[in-house]
This record gives structure tokens, sequence and C-alpha cells, in this order.
């Protein structure tokens, strides 16, 4: 099965511990650096909308985009009691087309390296530079290669009352891809159901990701450590990137 199928009613069960506001709030610290001020927003790869409904809480106008119509149902009725809540749209951000520009664009929890194919992810920040407004941003996070690599054998394990999924984690040097596959148990009244769903992650480095960035038209690249302003480490887990689309300052 592919990813994000049976596991999106459990998904937020299964990443309580993820602090979308702290990761929000990084996202905004990146802003008043550069001087940006949007009112207007894309989420990519939205999952199940909680940036999403954290940027249109703070008064954006937000579109989630994501390739899973599961997650995208679970984000809608997340985000249906807003005032103004977001619009949600299922594309793979490859094809990404949006109806009017946005001043902002962000991609949360490595969401890019499930692109596996580079030439696609390459195409994706292109779609992403030509939906942002003249002096937009884009904001994102990667899993280093190191920490994919280093996934490489090891068996994790998720759980909660109604919930259980183990994962076992391969890398594969040649194609430079984690893939790992997941066996969900889903609770479903009085018996258990179970699932498998494969994920699979590219190992982008920091100077082909900066290379793509560049190609698109994106200027002031910078690169960040796990949400701290300051460069990444050698040993750092996720990095971040931000760019500017216009600005040359």
């Amino acid at each position: 099965m592919d990813a994000y199928h049976a596991l999106a009613v459990s998904y937020d069960r299964l990443t309580d511990d993820v602090d979308y506001e702290a990761t929000v709030a990084f996202y905004r610290q990146i802003m008043t650096r550069e001087g940006v001020v949007p009112r207007t927003a894309v989420d990519l790869a939205c999952g199940t909308g909680s940036v999403s409904v954290i940027l249109a809480r703070q008064g954006l106008r937000v579109t989630g985009v994501d390739l899973s119509p599961e997650m995208l149902m679970v984000a809608c009725q997340k985000a249906q009691d807003l005032p103004r809540p977001p619009i949600f749209v299922c594309q793979p951000l490859q094809e990404l087309t949006l109806p009017r520009g946005v001043d902002l664009a962000v991609c949360a929890l490595d969401s890019l390296d499930y692109i596996t194919d580079p030439e696609d992810c390459r195409e994706a920040i292109r779609r992403v530079y030509k939906a942002l407004n003249p002096g937009g941003i884009f904001i994102f996070d990667v899993n280093t290669p190191q920490k994919l690599m280093a996934m490489d054998g090891q068996v994790f394990l998720d759980e909660d009352d109604d919930v259980y999924c183990v994962w076992r984690g391969g890398f594969d040097r040649e194609s430079n891809i984690l893939s790992y596959g997941m066996d969900l148990f889903q609770r479903q009244g009085e018996v258990w159901v179970r699932s498998f769903e494969e994920h699979r992650e590219y190992a982008y480095s920091r100077a082909q990701l900066t290379g793509y960035l560049k190609d698109a038209g994106f200027c002031r690249i910078r690169v960040y450590g796990d949400r701290r302003m300051e460069a990444p480490g050698p040993e750092e887990q996720r990095i971040y990137f931000s760019a500017r689309k216009g600005i040359r300052k």
C-alpha cells in the first residue's frame, strides 16, 4: 500500500510529539530576519493540515497541498471550524499549480525527501518559485543524508491505545534512498486491522538542494540548523533552507 493511506487516520496520534507551533515560530524568526510580512501562504505536503491551521489562525490566507486524499480529508475536518479555513488541494508538488501567487511557501517535516526522483524535486522547486509573489520566501526542511543512512537496519515502534506501528528502515546506497516498511495495526471496534505501507526518502545533500534553488531563480539562500538561527553543525540531523524570489541584496 502507498504511503499515508491507512496511516492518515492515526497520523496525528502517532506524531503527537511533533511541535508544529515551534516549527511555525521558527518560520517567523526567519521571516523577521528577511523582513517578510506575508498575507498569503501555501503549505506544501501539508498532510493533516497542522501547519496550515496554525498559519490560518495567525491571519494568513492559506492553501494546503498534498498528494494524499486521505490526509487531506483529516486536514479538512481539523480546519472546518476556523473563521477562514485553508483551501486544500490534492496535487503532487512537481505539478504544483496555484490560481494566484502567494507570499510564503513552507514545506515541513522532510516532505521534499519523499520526492525520490531528483528531477521531480528540481521541478517541484521550480513550481514553488513560479507560485511565489516577487519578494516571497520559501522555507523548508530536510533530513540530512547522515540521518537517513544511520536509519539503515533500525526498527522503530510507535503506539497508543488504538494504534500500534512497527517500521523497519533500509538504506540503499546505490539509489540513495531510505525505504522503511510500516506494519500498522489499528483498532476498529473489537478487532485490530493490519495494513502495510512503504515510505521512501531520498538523501538530498545541502549542495544539491542549493543548486536546485539557484537553478529555479531563487536568491538569498540560507541554510540553518534544526530550528536554530545559525548554520548547521557537522552532525546535524535536520536542516532548514530559506530562499527568496526576486531579492538580491
